[in-house]
């Protein structure tokens, strides 16, 4: 009898990504620290890939497809992907190595992801939500910014003494926020805030996350 060929899976990881999300750009940010090497397949929003949709049926980037002998292996949320890359190889030590630095960091991750993007979408785009305007959640979302500007001004970064988990984690949605209304952001009083959002937008760390791919399309 002839012997059966198995099909061969994928050998590195896939990444479905969408550049200008914030989700996504944290997940690059650890996965590129962590030197994971990987496929990037980008995803046009509005056709998004069969094969994605399969994988993750919320239908939302990122989604990291892992695969091995032993099965497959999805991870769907951002901060699940960040985990995974520096649990992997963290050279740069952005996981907190005491349990009260991950609980802070991970305090800082919750109202990001929680009151501050739910405000920062209706400030954002406030006609999705039946507003005329989206300064009150504007000026709600500041409340949390200026006590990140106080954090900032005690210490060089969220983390800490160096960039970490909590920076990248976070530094993608403020810069959502600025962008939202430049002249806005740039004349509040958030000094040390205005500058880590600056100094990040222009390391070589995010110039290498944001490099623009061709849009994906199976083969």
């Amino acid at each position: 009898m002839p012997e059966t060929v198995m099909p061969m899976l994928p050998v590195l990881p896939v990444l479905y990504s969408f550049r200008r999300c914030p989700y996504a750009m944290r997940a690059r940010l650890a996965l590129h620290i962590s030197g994971a090497v990987y496929e990037h397949r980008e995803v046009v929003l509005k056709h998004k890939p069969a094969h994605m949709l399969a994988l993750s049926p919320k239908g939302t980037v990122p989604v990291l497809w892992l695969t091995s002998a032993a099965g497959d292996r999805v991870l769907e949320q951002s901060l699940d992907i960040m985990l995974w890359a520096l649990r992997e190889q963290d050279p740069l030590g952005w996981l907190p190595s005491a349990d009260a630095a991950m609980t802070d960091a991970l305090g800082l991750i919750a109202h990001n992801d929680g009151p501050f993007k739910r405000q920062l979408d209706r400030y954002k785009y406030p006609n999705r939500s039946g507003l005329d305007s989206g300064s009150a959640d504007r000026d709600e979302a500041a409340l949390w910014l200026r006590r990140l500007d106080a954090r900032l001004r005690a210490q060089p970064f969220l983390a800490g003494k160096h960039f970490g988990l909590a920076d990248a984690a976070v530094a993608p949605f403020v810069r959502q926020y600025a962008h939202t209304d430049p002249a806005w952001f740039a004349s509040q009083p958030w000094a040390a805030l205005a500058a880590w959002l600056t100094a990040f937008e222009r390391s070589a760390l995010f110039e290498a996350i944001m490099q623009k791919h061709v849009p994906w399309q199976p083969a």
